[in-house]
């Protein structure tokens, strides 16, 4: 009797001991109350509405670790829909969260809508931002640290701070005034300014700054090392990224360690975010200029456009002062294709998990299906000035697409995407990719627009393995980088250059780049990419046993 109640004592205490390791085992929840607002604020020196997330300009940071879910209630009370999407995260398993019309239904002013998604299996540097209306414009983004667990190494030491820096172009026209521009055909121009975390340039040339504008300061102690985390926030313009008299040691992009490498400055397009350690080994004499300037422009009228913050050594004995450090030259049209080309994946390195990132190995996949995604400046389509993919502009429709899919209602899309350009007239479409479960995409940018365009893969990523200048053929995968070519959300395609990747259902490689968005002068456009596993974020859905990739406008 007694050796059976000792048993039965044993066998409870084992259960519960079972019950209480699971309930330690479970990935931590936390919990967020965002409201999304108008505020008056001057960037520029002059008072302007602005969208505010808990009446901050920039937003909260979204400060978490590896596989935490997440649970955000956002309340709209601006005067139109609203939805906010989570640019680099991979929705696993949930398709429903990602923020964008090709899975949500906009939150209307007034209403709220709970996010509720996990980080599962990953790191890094990403950005959230309002998606619809051109409200990015406006403001309405905010930083997304995702830290690794402490049982995974860092492959660098352990910064002495951590630091997020926004920097975007910025009209004080409103998000309003400027979709109504687009929408007209009416190009953006030159924005009025280049923003440090929300606030203008320091007044460096009394000529070009105005007096009166704030600026943004940055105060690190002499002989420690930061992480910076740098994310291009605007809507048009590439920028140059460099700190005066510093280097720039890159360790991560958008949720990838790279191979450690000194730059002296980073062009940095719109939608990528990057990583870097820069130690403070300056004597401290003065303060020190930041800068983020144009790229790829050719009138004297940008020249008032560059972005200038300060870096405040705690025993600076004076401001900066000089000339800005020198920027590219923008003649030299190799610089940031060679640039880009050195981002390196760090195969060697573990992420999110105790693996190398090298483990998977991109360059033995068999490709499936291959698409040539064409752009061109905007054309007249049915009296609207419109840009286009392969010569279909995308026409969202009133029914989430991820809701026509999940409910079986037909006529909401058709899944006809061409593989490449057709000999058509350009015409406006509900038009998407028609995928491969399980399979994986190379996929080919041809960029024969007047700017770079940026592209982005919603919910997921890929990888880079190629650029080069001209029109891309089948030889040119003998050029492409196999081994070590970076995995990432948003790729840049420059002008007339081309670039490619070859994309799985899980990982996406680049034959010249890969990715599924795009932001250009004429408004923003994204690619997405949906799962009904894996998930990802507006245009691709893979239903049980098809996948389908869609190309949408979101202005």
């Amino acid at each position: 009797m007694l050796s059976t109640l000792r048993s039965a004592s044993l066998f409870s205490s084992l259960i519960l001991l079972s019950i209480f390791n699971y309930a330690c085992a479970e990935d931590p929840f936390v919990f967020y109350d965002w409201k999304v607002s108008y505020i008056t604020a001057s960037p520029f020196g002059v008072k302007q509405q602005v969208i505010a997330v808990n009446g901050q300009f920039p937003g909260p940071i979204l400060n978490v670790t590896t596989n935490w879910n997440v649970v955000i209630n956002v309340r709209n009370d601006l005067d139109e829909p609203l939805l906010l999407t989570w640019n680099g995260i991979q929705h696993r398993k949930n398709s429903w969260q990602d923020g964008v019309l090709g899975t949500n239904c906009p939150i209307p002013a007034g209403w709220n809508w709970t996010y509720d998604f996990q980080v599962k299996d990953q790191i890094g540097s990403f950005f959230y931002f309002a998606s619809l209306n051109f409200q990015r414009a406006s403001g309405g983004y905010g930083g997304i640290v995702i830290n690794n667990r402490n049982v995974i190494p860092v492959p660098f030491g352990t910064p002495d701070g951590d630091i997020t820096i926004f920097i975007g172009d910025w009209y004080t026209k409103s998000h309003k005034e400027l979709r109504k521009d687009v929408e007209n055909g009416i190009d953006l121009g030159v924005p009025d300014a280049i923003l440090f975390n929300g606030l203008g340039p320091y007044r460096y040339d009394q000529a070009l700054v105005p007096d009166g504008i704030g600026y943004h300061t940055i105060n690190v102690e002499p002989g420690k090392t930061y992480r910076l985390r740098v994310h291009n926030v605007g809507i048009a313009t590439s920028l140059n990224f460099r700190i005066q008299n510093h280097n720039l040691l890159l360790v991560e992009t958008e949720g990838s360690y790279t191979v450690q490498q000194n730059y002296t400055n980073m062009d940095i397009h719109v939608g990528q975010s990057y990583s870097f350690l820069v130690t403070m080994d300056q004597n401290g004499s003065s303060d020190y200029y930041m800068v983020a300037s144009p790229r790829f422009v050719n009138s004297s009228a940008w020249a008032k456009a560059t972005g200038v913050a300060i870096l405040h050594y705690s025993n600076s004995q004076g401001p900066a002062s000089g000339p800005l450090p020198d920027p590219p030259n923008d003649l030299d049209t190799f610089f940031s294709m060679n640039q880009a080309r050195s981002i390196r994946w760090n195969v060697s390195a573990g992420a999110a998990r105790p693996n190398p990132q090298g483990s998977f190995r991109y360059g033995q996949i068999t490709v499936t299906d291959v698409y040539v995604l064409l752009n061109r400046p905007a054309e007249l389509i049915d009296g609207k000035w419109r840009t286009t993919l392969n010569g279909i502009s995308y026409l969202a429709p009133s029914t989430p697409l991820k809701l026509a899919q999940q409910f079986n209602i037909p006529g909401i899309y058709k899944i006809d995407f061409p593989n490449g350009l057709m000999n058509r007239p350009p015409k406006v479409d509900t038009s998407i990719i028609n995928g491969t479960y399980r399979g994986f995409m190379e996929i080919i940018f041809q960029n024969n627009d007047t700017t770079v365009q940026s592209y982005h893969l919603d919910g997921y990523a890929f990888f880079v393995v190629g650029m080069d200048y001209g029109v891309w053929t089948e030889n040119s995968r003998g050029t492409y980088n196999k081994w070590d070519g970076v995995a990432r959300c948003t790729t840049q395609v420059f002008l007339s250059w081309n670039l490619a990747p070859e994309a799985h259902i899980l990982q996406l490689s680049s034959v010249f780049w890969y990715f599924f968005g795009l932001y250009s002068s004429q408004g923003i456009k994204k690619v997405v990419i949906y799962w009904w596993k894996w998930t990802s974020q507006p245009k691709l859905v893979f239903p049980k046993w098809k996948a389908t990739v869609f190309v949408h406008s979101i202005s």
